[in-house]
């Protein structure tokens, strides 16, 4: 997934069971929650966030968003295809807020049609920037299409809209082009990043593990055992792969077979999803037990100092979707005190008082530099994350 080149994905992609009981895996809870605000404040929070996004970062001519606020001279007048999805999710998220609505109804639709100007029906996927009159079209992502594929899912159990699911399945079938099909490898498989002569991996983290979500939620729907087949062989190559420890994950392997070893906060995160997804489409209980326990590494190394704050917003807020996700198999497991913790830290200093955006740093994270513009992708992480903390419970199965 990439916004900036060079601020966030190029830097990202350059750089046993045993006898455990899933009652030694629970969180402890520390009771920050309770001082934090309740659901009606993180309700008002992401609508106040959403307004923002609307107002400074949404261009309702085109139907498209800035990548930035403001735009520079010379540069792209409209986002890249990653955080025009994330700006749907965020939308989807905001129309999930109580009670039931059809507050956001019309909002929804305008970002698929959106989507819609970045599809390449050559190809049969969604390039990073949309083709003329409005851009110069660029590659298509695989990790960008697999989570433009979740959302379709996502909106189609909303809406029951079969055109959504579809698409959903047209998507995944141009991500499981990614598979690595060398069977010389040390460890054979994996996916390509990018559909591009100049892809650096032959197996990334992020787009196997966001294939393995999709595919188990196209599992759940169609029961193809297609699906099933490989959302098991995408999660148990990561496993194999890029493990490193419990819910830790290495990032990519190159086509020399060098490993990218950095740390990312959302390839925890699928990973949990998908071992939740795989749960629930299975029953089998090892799937659970393997979420519980990536949930609980991933806890135990984010929460350590400001890791997690250092972390880019966007890849928190798909870590923190895919916590509520496995949350709704397993209410136990709940880690919102953590997400709470967060959410009202950014809120606090991240935030612009007077316009309601948030600056962020890129891929090195820390305190916010005032020098750092506002972008539709982070803006849009904000909205998920306060959004998350404002649902119903029966909404969480629709986190990620």
């Amino acid at each position: 997934m990439h916004s900036d080149r060079t601020a966030l994905s190029r830097r990202a992609f350059t750089i046993g069971l045993g006898g455990l009981g899933l009652s030694a895996l629970l969180p402890t809870t520390t009771g920050l929650a309770a001082a934090a605000p309740g659901k009606t404040q993180w309700d008002s929070r992401a609508r106040a966030s959403y307004a923002a996004l609307q107002r400074y970062l949404y261009l309702p001519d085109s139907g498209l968003y800035k990548e930035n606020h403001p735009t520079q001279p010379g540069e792209n007048p409209f986002s890249y295809v990653w955080p025009l999805r994330e700006a749907t999710a965020a939308t989807i998220d905001v129309n999930q807020l109580p009670p039931a609505g059809a507050t956001y109804d019309d909002d929804v639709n305008r970002r698929f049609q959106a989507l819609a100007l970045y599809w390449d029906s050559e190809r049969g996927a969604y390039d990073s920037y949309p083709p003329e009159p409005l851009g110069t079209r660029g590659d298509p992502f695989y990790d960008d299409n697999a989570v433009i594929g979740l959302e379709f899912v996502r909106r189609y159990r909303l809406s029951g809209d079969r055109r959504m699911l579809t698409q959903a399945g047209r998507v995944f079938d141009f991500v499981a082009e990614a598979w690595d099909t060398d069977p010389n490898r040390p460890i054979p498989g994996g996916m390509h990043w990018v559909d591009a002569s100049w892809n650096p991996y032959r197996g990334a983290a992020n787009v196997t593990s966001l294939a393995s979500e999709l595919a188990a939620h196209l599992y759940e729907e169609t029961g193809e055992q297609r699906y099933l087949d490989w959302a098991l062989r995408t999660y148990n190559w990561v496993r194999a792969a890029l493990s490193r420890g419990p819910g830790l994950y290495a990032n990519g392997i190159r086509f020399d077979e060098t490993v990218e070893e950095t740390l990312w906060t959302y390839n925890s995160g699928s990973m949990i999803g998908a071992a939740a997804l795989l749960y629930r489409s299975t029953k089998q209980e090892a799937h659970l037990v393997r979420a519980a326990q990536d949930a609980e590494g991933a806890m135990a190394h984010w929460t350590q100092s400001d890791r997690l704050y250092n972390q880019p917003a966007i890849f928190n807020a798909i870590l923190f979707a895919n916590l509520v996700l496995l949350e709704s198999v397993k209410p136990s497991l709940t880690y919102r005190d953590v997400i709470t913790e967060y959410a009202d830290r950014i809120w606090r200093s991240n935030r612009d008082q007077d316009t309601g955006l948030f600056r962020f740093q890129g891929s090195g994270g820390g305190a916010p530099d005032p020098a750092l513009r506002p972008q539709t992708l982070h803006q849009s992480a904000a909205i998920q994350i306060f959004s998350l903390l404002a649902w119903r419970p029966s909404d969480y199965k629709h986190a990620a």
